[in-house]
């Protein structure tokens, strides 16, 4: 077990939040109307604030995760992602004192799935056609150099809080594709930061 304070889990949820909040437009636009993806958040953020986890997290995060699937299988791979990074943020506040590799995802999950619909929205889709938006292929030209361009601001937003927590857990777990493959750039960098 590790030890984990609930003001720690509240600005991992602080941060999760901030990482996902810029890629909520991509979904907005893409799904105009559609509010599961904003309430997530809105729901995670009251917890991060001092609020208590509430049902409201739980519902946000399975709504958002819904958004997720059906933008996924309507071939709007960016919005898709950042569905999903809503998601993984409201599943920050419930991280579990487990030393097992895929809590990083609760720590660092949003900030690889924001990065991951910003590098779909530029255009790039690697090698492959991303179109059902599941991550499955590498990030190329402008859409990787943006995705990098949202993991250094992660880095930017990442508290020494935060950056304890994560270095409390074993190194992000491999797979998970594209949005994996950003993940671990991000634990890296958060871990070798001074």
């Amino acid at each position: 077990m590790i030890e984990l304070e609930l003001d720690e889990i509240r600005e991992v949820a602080a941060f999760a939040v901030a990482c996902a909040q810029p890629a909520l437009v991509i979904f907005e636009d893409t799904c105009p109307g559609d509010s599961r993806a904003r309430e997530a958040l809105d729901a995670t953020r009251a917890f991060a604030e001092g609020g208590r986890r509430s049902k409201a997290i739980r519902d946000g995060a399975w709504a958002a995760w819904r958004a997720y699937q059906e933008t996924r299988d309507a071939g709007r791979g960016a919005a898709s992602e950042a569905a999903r990074a809503a998601h993984t943020a409201a599943s920050s506040a419930y991280l579990h004192p487990l030393a097992k590799s895929t809590q990083v995802r609760h720590i660092l999950g949003a900030a690889a799935h924001a990065a991951r619909a910003f590098e779909l929205d530029a255009g790039d889709h690697g090698a492959g056609d991303d179109s059902r938006g599941d991550g499955s292929d590498e990030g190329a030209g402008e859409g990787a150099n943006v995705a990098a361009e949202r993991l250094d601001h992660a880095c930017l937003l990442a508290t020494p809080v935060v950056v304890d927590v994560l270095r409390r857990y074993p190194e992000a777990p491999a797979g998970g594709a594209r949005p994996g493959e950003l993940l671990r750039a991000l634990d890296a960098a958060l871990r070798n930061r001074p």
